[in-house]
Protein backbone atom coordinates (compact mmCIF):
# COMPACT_ATOMS: atom_id res chain seq x y z
CA UNK A 1 0.00 0.00 0.00
CA UNK A 2 2.43 2.49 1.06
CA UNK A 3 4.67 2.18 -2.49
CA UNK A 4 1.38 2.85 -4.74
CA UNK A 5 1.62 6.62 -4.92
CA UNK A 6 5.01 6.08 -6.23
CA UNK A 7 4.04 3.07 -8.53
CA UNK A 8 1.51 5.61 -10.82
CA UNK A 9 4.08 7.86 -10.33
CA UNK A 10 6.70 5.10 -12.44
CA UNK A 11 3.96 4.37 -14.02
CA UNK A 12 3.18 7.87 -15.13
CA UNK A 13 7.36 8.57 -16.14
CA UNK A 14 7.19 5.62 -17.83
CA UNK A 15 4.32 6.62 -20.10
CA UNK A 16 5.76 10.55 -20.63
CA UNK A 17 9.22 8.78 -21.19
CA UNK A 18 7.98 6.97 -24.19
CA UNK A 19 6.12 10.12 -25.57
CA UNK A 20 9.75 11.67 -25.83
CA UNK A 21 11.19 8.77 -27.63
CA UNK A 22 7.83 8.61 -29.79
CA UNK A 23 8.40 12.40 -30.94
CA UNK A 24 12.25 12.23 -31.75
CA UNK A 25 11.94 8.88 -33.75
CA UNK A 26 10.84 10.58 -37.28
CA UNK A 27 13.83 13.31 -36.32
CA UNK A 28 16.51 10.64 -36.01
CA UNK A 29 15.51 8.89 -38.72
CA UNK A 30 15.53 11.93 -41.05
CA UNK A 31 18.85 12.48 -39.28
CA UNK A 32 20.33 9.59 -40.78
CA UNK A 33 19.10 9.96 -44.12
CA UNK A 34 15.62 8.49 -44.56
CA UNK A 35 13.50 10.66 -46.09
CA UNK A 36 11.36 13.05 -44.09
CA UNK A 37 9.51 14.33 -47.55
CA UNK A 38 6.91 12.46 -49.59
CA UNK A 39 5.20 13.65 -53.00
CA UNK A 40 0.78 14.76 -52.59
CA UNK A 41 -0.77 13.07 -49.58
CA UNK A 42 2.02 10.43 -48.92
CA UNK A 43 3.30 9.92 -45.37
CA UNK A 44 7.40 10.26 -45.90
CA UNK A 45 9.26 7.32 -44.62
CA UNK A 46 10.60 8.70 -41.60
CA UNK A 47 6.81 8.60 -40.00
CA UNK A 48 5.89 5.31 -41.65
CA UNK A 49 9.64 3.59 -40.21
CA UNK A 50 8.35 5.33 -37.17
CA UNK A 51 5.13 3.45 -37.11
CA UNK A 52 6.86 0.42 -37.43
CA UNK A 53 9.95 0.49 -34.59
CA UNK A 54 6.65 1.84 -32.32
CA UNK A 55 4.72 -1.28 -33.27
CA UNK A 56 8.23 -3.90 -32.33
CA UNK A 57 7.94 -1.67 -28.98
CA UNK A 58 4.64 -2.28 -28.24
CA UNK A 59 5.35 -6.18 -29.34
CA UNK A 60 8.45 -6.52 -27.20
CA UNK A 61 7.10 -5.02 -24.62
CA UNK A 62 3.38 -6.99 -23.97
CA UNK A 63 5.77 -10.05 -24.45
CA UNK A 64 8.19 -9.42 -21.58
CA UNK A 65 5.21 -8.18 -19.46
CA UNK A 66 3.02 -11.16 -20.08
CA UNK A 67 6.12 -13.64 -19.46
CA UNK A 68 7.97 -11.37 -16.16
CA UNK A 69 4.43 -10.38 -14.44
CA UNK A 70 3.35 -12.77 -11.79
CA UNK A 71 -0.03 -11.86 -10.64
CA UNK A 72 -1.45 -13.12 -7.16
CA UNK A 73 -2.85 -15.99 -7.05
CA UNK A 74 -6.67 -16.33 -6.52
CA UNK A 75 -6.94 -17.73 -3.04
CA UNK A 76 -3.96 -15.52 -1.76
CA UNK A 77 -5.67 -12.11 -3.04
CA UNK A 78 -9.07 -13.12 -1.58
CA UNK A 79 -7.33 -13.60 1.75
CA UNK A 80 -5.16 -10.66 1.37
CA UNK A 81 -8.39 -8.29 0.86
CA UNK A 82 -10.64 -9.87 3.20
CA UNK A 83 -12.80 -11.95 0.12
CA UNK A 84 -15.37 -14.26 1.52
CA UNK A 85 -16.54 -17.54 -0.72
CA UNK A 86 -19.60 -16.28 -0.88
CA UNK A 87 -18.94 -12.38 -1.57
CA UNK A 88 -16.54 -13.80 -4.61
CA UNK A 89 -19.36 -15.48 -5.96
CA UNK A 90 -21.56 -12.97 -6.01
CA UNK A 91 -22.91 -10.74 -9.06
CA UNK A 92 -23.36 -7.61 -9.32
CA UNK A 93 -23.52 -5.39 -13.08
CA UNK A 94 -22.05 -2.21 -14.05
CA UNK A 95 -25.32 0.05 -12.77
CA UNK A 96 -25.32 -1.75 -9.46
CA UNK A 97 -21.68 -0.90 -8.90
CA UNK A 98 -21.91 2.35 -10.00
CA UNK A 99 -24.83 2.97 -6.90
CA UNK A 100 -22.68 1.25 -4.52
CA UNK A 101 -19.40 3.69 -6.10
CA UNK A 102 -17.55 5.22 -2.99
CA UNK A 103 -18.08 8.81 -3.31
CA UNK A 104 -14.32 9.50 -3.88
CA UNK A 105 -15.07 7.71 -7.73
CA UNK A 106 -17.61 10.48 -8.43
CA UNK A 107 -15.70 13.44 -6.86
CA UNK A 108 -12.45 12.28 -8.97
CA UNK A 109 -14.25 12.01 -11.91
CA UNK A 110 -15.51 16.09 -11.89
CA UNK A 111 -11.82 16.95 -11.71
CA UNK A 112 -11.05 14.39 -14.48
CA UNK A 113 -13.93 15.60 -16.47
CA UNK A 114 -12.31 19.40 -16.81
CA UNK A 115 -9.00 17.85 -17.27
CA UNK A 116 -9.77 15.70 -20.14
CA UNK A 117 -11.85 18.29 -22.12
CA UNK A 118 -9.36 20.72 -21.59
CA UNK A 119 -6.39 18.21 -23.25
CA UNK A 120 -9.03 17.38 -26.03
CA UNK A 121 -9.31 21.06 -26.84
CA UNK A 122 -5.22 20.85 -26.60
CA UNK A 123 -5.10 18.11 -29.54
CA UNK A 124 -7.83 19.60 -31.52
CA UNK A 125 -6.82 23.34 -31.83
CA UNK A 126 -3.55 23.33 -30.58
CA UNK A 127 -1.73 23.51 -34.28
CA UNK A 128 -4.29 26.36 -35.00
CA UNK A 129 -3.50 28.44 -32.12
CA UNK A 130 0.36 27.79 -32.54
CA UNK A 131 0.42 29.02 -35.82
CA UNK A 132 -1.56 31.81 -34.71
CA UNK A 133 0.97 32.97 -32.11
CA UNK A 134 4.34 32.13 -33.74
CA UNK A 135 3.99 31.83 -37.30
CA UNK A 136 1.41 35.05 -38.58
CA UNK A 137 -1.45 32.10 -39.88
CA UNK A 138 -4.82 33.06 -39.47
CA UNK A 139 -7.45 31.39 -41.01
CA UNK A 140 -8.30 32.89 -43.92
CA UNK A 141 -5.13 31.72 -45.40
CA UNK A 142 -6.29 28.17 -45.57
CA UNK A 143 -3.86 25.32 -43.75
CA UNK A 144 -1.86 24.49 -46.78
CA UNK A 145 0.11 27.62 -46.68
CA UNK A 146 3.95 26.71 -45.49
CA UNK A 147 3.34 28.94 -42.40
CA UNK A 148 0.67 26.43 -40.79
CA UNK A 149 2.99 23.04 -42.55
CA UNK A 150 5.45 24.92 -40.27
CA UNK A 151 3.73 25.29 -37.17
CA UNK A 152 2.33 21.69 -37.39
CA UNK A 153 6.24 20.63 -37.08
CA UNK A 154 6.60 22.90 -34.15
CA UNK A 155 3.63 21.48 -32.67
CA UNK A 156 4.87 18.33 -32.65
CA UNK A 157 7.97 19.93 -30.85
CA UNK A 158 5.98 20.77 -28.32
CA UNK A 159 3.94 18.33 -27.58
CA UNK A 160 7.48 16.47 -26.90
CA UNK A 161 8.50 19.33 -24.59
CA UNK A 162 5.01 18.54 -22.53
CA UNK A 163 6.00 15.00 -22.16
CA UNK A 164 9.55 16.02 -20.70
CA UNK A 165 8.04 18.18 -18.61
CA UNK A 166 5.52 15.57 -17.55
CA UNK A 167 8.68 12.67 -17.04
CA UNK A 168 10.38 15.82 -14.91
CA UNK A 169 7.49 16.13 -12.52
CA UNK A 170 6.31 12.62 -12.73
CA UNK A 171 9.60 11.93 -11.01
CA UNK A 172 9.17 14.61 -8.47
CA UNK A 173 5.13 13.87 -7.38
CA UNK A 174 6.08 11.02 -4.92
CA UNK A 175 7.69 13.35 -2.52
CA UNK A 176 4.36 15.35 -1.59
CA UNK A 177 3.06 14.70 1.28
CA UNK A 178 -0.43 15.42 0.86
CA UNK A 179 -1.57 14.10 -2.81
CA UNK A 180 -4.46 16.34 -3.03
CA UNK A 181 -2.26 19.53 -3.05
CA UNK A 182 -0.06 17.54 -5.26
CA UNK A 183 -2.51 16.94 -7.67
CA UNK A 184 -4.60 20.29 -7.61
CA UNK A 185 -1.03 22.35 -7.77
CA UNK A 186 -0.02 19.81 -10.77
CA UNK A 187 -3.84 21.32 -12.66
CA UNK A 188 -2.91 24.93 -11.56
CA UNK A 189 0.46 25.16 -13.01
CA UNK A 190 -0.42 23.07 -16.53
CA UNK A 191 -3.32 25.68 -16.36
CA UNK A 192 -1.22 28.53 -15.86
CA UNK A 193 1.07 27.05 -18.78
CA UNK A 194 -2.03 27.05 -21.06
CA UNK A 195 -3.03 30.30 -20.64
CA UNK A 196 0.59 31.72 -20.72
CA UNK A 197 0.49 30.96 -24.40
CA UNK A 198 -0.95 34.47 -24.88
CA UNK A 199 1.67 36.26 -24.15
CA UNK A 200 4.21 34.64 -26.10
CA UNK A 201 5.25 35.20 -29.56
CA UNK A 202 8.45 33.59 -30.14
CA UNK A 203 8.03 29.78 -31.07
CA UNK A 204 10.70 29.09 -28.27
CA UNK A 205 9.08 30.68 -25.63
CA UNK A 206 6.45 28.56 -25.81
CA UNK A 207 9.05 26.08 -24.54
CA UNK A 208 8.04 27.25 -20.77
CA UNK A 209 4.19 27.20 -21.43
CA UNK A 210 3.96 23.22 -22.73
CA UNK A 211 6.90 22.25 -20.17
CA UNK A 212 4.34 23.82 -17.77
CA UNK A 213 1.70 21.90 -18.92
CA UNK A 214 3.43 18.53 -18.66
CA UNK A 215 2.48 18.73 -14.81
CA UNK A 216 -0.85 18.12 -14.98
CA UNK A 217 -0.75 15.25 -18.00
CA UNK A 218 1.93 13.87 -14.94
CA UNK A 219 -0.76 14.05 -12.48
CA UNK A 220 -3.44 12.93 -14.72
CA UNK A 221 -1.80 9.63 -15.37
CA UNK A 222 -1.12 9.22 -11.55
CA UNK A 223 -3.17 10.96 -8.92
CA UNK A 224 -6.83 9.78 -9.82
CA UNK A 225 -5.78 6.19 -9.82
CA UNK A 226 -3.91 6.54 -6.93
CA UNK A 227 -6.78 8.04 -4.98
CA UNK A 228 -9.59 5.60 -6.39
CA UNK A 229 -7.85 2.85 -5.64
CA UNK A 230 -7.29 3.05 -2.22
CA UNK A 231 -11.30 3.89 -1.66
CA UNK A 232 -12.12 0.38 -3.48
CA UNK A 233 -11.58 -3.13 -2.39
CA UNK A 234 -10.15 -5.42 -3.91
CA UNK A 235 -13.50 -7.68 -4.93
CA UNK A 236 -14.57 -4.86 -7.61
CA UNK A 237 -11.27 -3.22 -8.04
CA UNK A 238 -10.76 -4.02 -12.03
CA UNK A 239 -14.82 -3.50 -12.56
CA UNK A 240 -13.86 -0.33 -11.42
CA UNK A 241 -11.03 0.95 -12.64
CA UNK A 242 -12.79 -0.38 -16.45
CA UNK A 243 -16.10 1.89 -15.55
CA UNK A 244 -13.56 4.81 -14.17
CA UNK A 245 -12.50 4.86 -17.87
CA UNK A 246 -15.37 6.31 -18.43
CA UNK A 247 -14.57 9.41 -16.47
CA UNK A 248 -11.21 9.75 -19.44
CA UNK A 249 -13.55 8.99 -22.77
CA UNK A 250 -17.03 10.40 -22.15
CA UNK A 251 -15.58 13.91 -21.07
CA UNK A 252 -13.44 14.06 -24.82
CA UNK A 253 -17.01 13.01 -26.36
CA UNK A 254 -18.50 16.01 -24.60
CA UNK A 255 -15.61 18.30 -25.54
CA UNK A 256 -16.06 17.30 -28.76
CA UNK A 257 -19.74 17.94 -29.55
CA UNK A 258 -19.72 21.20 -28.15
CA UNK A 259 -16.23 22.40 -29.48
CA UNK A 260 -17.71 23.68 -32.57
CA UNK A 261 -20.29 25.88 -30.34
CA UNK A 262 -17.66 27.37 -28.22
CA UNK A 263 -15.45 28.02 -30.52
CA UNK A 264 -18.06 30.28 -31.66
CA UNK A 265 -19.30 31.18 -28.75
CA UNK A 266 -15.50 32.49 -28.07
CA UNK A 267 -15.98 34.89 -31.87
CA UNK A 268 -14.98 31.64 -34.09
CA UNK A 269 -11.88 33.23 -34.98
CA UNK A 270 -8.85 32.51 -33.02
CA UNK A 271 -7.98 29.00 -32.19
CA UNK A 272 -5.71 30.23 -29.44
CA UNK A 273 -8.91 31.23 -27.44
CA UNK A 274 -9.47 27.22 -27.16
CA UNK A 275 -6.00 27.06 -25.98
CA UNK A 276 -7.09 29.68 -23.14
CA UNK A 277 -10.51 27.76 -22.12
CA UNK A 278 -7.91 24.63 -21.92
CA UNK A 279 -6.19 26.47 -18.86
CA UNK A 280 -9.43 27.41 -17.47
CA UNK A 281 -11.04 24.63 -17.46
CA UNK A 282 -7.70 22.83 -15.48
CA UNK A 283 -7.72 25.27 -13.00
CA UNK A 284 -11.83 24.33 -12.59
CA UNK A 285 -10.62 21.18 -12.13
CA UNK A 286 -7.60 21.89 -9.55
CA UNK A 287 -10.18 23.97 -7.54
CA UNK A 288 -12.81 20.51 -7.77
CA UNK A 289 -9.72 18.71 -6.15
CA UNK A 290 -10.58 19.83 -2.65
CA UNK A 291 -14.30 18.17 -3.27
CA UNK A 292 -12.06 14.95 -3.00
CA UNK A 293 -12.17 13.31 0.35
CA UNK A 294 -9.56 10.20 0.34
CA UNK A 295 -10.70 6.75 1.63
CA UNK A 296 -9.10 3.61 2.73
CA UNK A 297 -11.57 0.86 1.69
CA UNK A 298 -9.75 -1.71 3.31
CA UNK A 299 -6.46 -1.35 5.93
CA UNK A 300 -3.88 -4.37 5.75
CA UNK A 301 -1.27 -5.79 8.31
CA UNK A 302 0.83 -3.91 5.99
CA UNK A 303 1.77 -0.29 6.80
CA UNK A 304 -1.10 2.33 4.49
CA UNK A 305 -0.12 4.40 2.42
CA UNK A 306 2.30 7.43 4.17
CA UNK A 307 0.90 10.01 1.68
CA UNK A 308 -2.57 9.47 3.85
CA UNK A 309 -4.09 13.02 5.17
CA UNK A 310 -4.90 12.89 8.86
CA UNK A 311 -8.04 13.54 8.23
CA UNK A 312 -8.82 10.67 5.66
CA UNK A 313 -10.95 7.84 6.37
CA UNK A 314 -10.20 3.99 7.11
Amino acid sequence: EKQKGLAYSIQSFLCNAGSVVGFVFPFVLAWIGISNTAEGNQVPDSVTYSFYLGAAIIIACVIYTFCKVKEMPPKEYAAYHGITKEQDNEKSNFVQLLVKAPKVFWTVGLVQFFCWAAFMYMWTYNTGGVAEQAFGWDASQGTKVANYQEAANWNGILFAVQAIGSVVWAAVLPNFKNRRFAYCLSLLIGGIGFISTLCFHDKWMLFISYFLVGTAWAAMLAMPFTILTNSISGKHMGAYLGLFNGTITIPQIVAAALGGAVFGLLGGQHQLNMIVLAGVLLIIGAVCVFFIKETYAEKHELEVDPYIDENAEI
